[in-house]
């Protein structure tokens, strides 16, 4: 990197940048009272959280009263991920979970179920699931058990979106649980809570531009949830006690309505247009590269690449002291020594890359310009063609 040069950002998916708008938000509330205390300044407070709710409740088309602020995505999905429910108010029990061989750690763990309940869905080499395994796992619940689904719509490594029609009709007239992990998803495409058919959904507001350290639990029912992992105080409604972190929630509330507007002036298009310019710019330059769930839907804002000898994490260093932040998979592993499980997964079922080399994640948002992409291009071709070559010089000697 020279000394003209900024460091270029591309990765968004780790966390997005923090608004301007959301910045401020968060300085100004950061004297507020407790939300809980009845006096002024505690009405105050509490006006900050219930217009986040508002805002937040609008991106996702949901009923503000069933939105439930967490401190994060993890959070909410051990939240949901548990035997215990309310079911059109009946306590029940719940006997199986199924999950995404490719879920986000949070999700694919199992949550607070035994790991004798959790089946883990295969996929194919698109990263896509298996649906006739989900039909299959449906079946084995038989009559008298229910069981829940849960699953990440986008794959925070690859961008790779689950169809969701398809896993709607696996599970259809069938007493299971929908838990729907729409961290990245949300901002980058719309996103409507009764469209996704979800019981749950689980949101992260860092991801938007938020400040870190609050996320959401949305319920389509009040009557159908989990029981509270947080217990304590009445917050919350009683669904998640401790103090709420009004500066962050205000926040959040502030990066929900940017990213409401974007999506209203189709603004995703232009990430979508990005991600087509980056991917042609990569197979120019390196023919041998492979875009990783190149055929199947996907998020406008991620690109997982793969170059033939060059290991991942050689790559995302490489790229660092070049000034370029990219991730070679989730930012809740890519710092840990090992391949990625979204990779390994992918690869078991045919993509034709090294699990051992691995993939390097690009995301961006709509700050970014096609002149950025273009310069992580070059860095990234240069190289991989310096790697290649110095292959071929080994071998020969």
């Amino acid at each position: 990197m020279t000394a003209s040069q900024r460091r270029l950002y591309l990765d968004y998916n780790a966390t997005a940048p923090l608004l301007e708008e959301a910045r401020d938000a968060l300085l100004s509330a950061l004297e507020a009272a407790n939300p809980s205390s009845v006096h002024s300044e505690g009405r105050h407070a509490r006006a900050l959280v219930e217009d986040a709710r508002r805002a937040v409740a609008r991106l996702l088309s949901c009923d503000p009263a069933n939105l439930v602020f967490t401190s994060g995505a993890s959070e909410a999905a051990m939240t949901a991920l548990t035997p215990r429910w309310l079911i059109d108010g009946r306590e029940t029990a719940i006997q199986k979970l199924a999950v995404i061989d490719t879920d986000h750690h949070c999700i694919r763990e199992g949550g607070s179920f035994a790991a004798d309940q959790v089946t883990r869905l295969p996929v194919d080499a698109n990263g896509i699931v298996d649906c006739e395994a989900l039909a299959a796992w449906v079946v084995g619940l038989g009559e008298d058990n229910v069981g829940q689904l849960a699953l990440t719509l986008a794959n925070s490594e690859t961008g790779v979106l689950q169809p969701l029609d398809r896993i709607h009709a696996a599970i259809a007239g069938r007493p299971v649980r929908l838990v729907i992990d729409a961290v990245q998803a949300v901002g980058r495409i719309p996103i409507d809570l009764a469209e996704t058919g979800a019981d749950v959904l689980l949101v992260s507001g860092h991801k938007l531009g938020a400040a870190k350290g609050v996320g959401a639990l949305v319920l389509r029912h009040s009557t159908t949830r989990p029981f509270p992992l947080m217990r304590g105080g009445g917050q919350e409604t009683g669904r998640r006690a401790g103090t709420e972190p009004v500066p962050a929630i205000a926040s959040f509330g502030v990066a929900a309505d940017v990213a409401r507007e974007r999506i209203i002036e189709s603004m995703p298009h232009k990430l979508a247009t990005l991600r087509r310019h980056l991917e042609a710019a990569i197979r120019k330059a390196l023919p041998g590269a492979v875009v990783l769930g190149a055929e199947a839907e996907r998020l406008p804002n991620t690109v997982a690449i793969a170059a033939p000898g060059l290991r991942s994490e050689t790559a995302q260093m490489a790229l660092d002291l070049a000034g370029i932040a990219i991730s070679a998979g989730s930012a809740c592993s890519s710092g840990k020594v090992g391949r990625s499980h979204v990779v390994a997964a992918m690869v078991s079922a045919g993509l034709a890359i090294s699990a051992e080399e691995g993939a390097i994640r690009v995301s961006f948002g709509y700050e970014t310009s096609a002149d950025d992409l273009d310069r992580f291009v070059r860095e990234y071709a240069g190289l991989a063609n310096r790697v290649t070559l110095a292959h071929r010089q080994d071998h020969a000697a």
